[in-house]
């Protein structure tokens, strides 16, 4: 079986790499970008079974790039998982990430058991 393909957009590489080593534990395949402008241009070129978003992200934050992904012309692409990450999340409700096409969201500090099993529904 393939392994699937997490993107990690983070711009915090402490987080990325932690992120990083848990889900490789699991198998998956692990891409990785410092903001939402990255994640849009790896979609161009690959595919990916689901994205870990951060929401505070530069250039482009983590709500503004969910909602370019759902608004992408690629069908498959644009229904990829995306799992939101953030430090902040009384800043924002469930209702505000499903706006923008958010799956599900993480609270940081980042419990890693939660990780692991949303990134396994969500991919499987």
């Amino acid at each position: 079986m393939e392994a699937k393909k997490v993107l990690i957009a983070e711009d915090s590489s402490v987080i990325q790499n932690l992120t990083k080593k848990i889900l490789q534990i699991q198998n998956y395949q692990i891409f990785s970008a410092k903001n939402g402008m990255q994640v849009l241009d790896m979609l161009e070129k690959e595919d990916f079974d689901i994205i870990l978003m951060d929401i505070n992200m530069p250039q482009m934050d983590g709500m503004e790039c969910a909602q370019k992904i759902r608004a992408l012309g690629d069908e498959k692409k644009s229904h990829i998982p995306i799992v939101a990450i953030t430090g902040n999340a009384k800043n924002y409700s469930m209702e505000d990430f499903k706006n923008v096409g958010i799956n599900e969201y993480l609270q940081k500090p980042l419990n890693f058991d939660n990780l692991v099993d949303t990134v396994k529904n969500l991919t499987s």
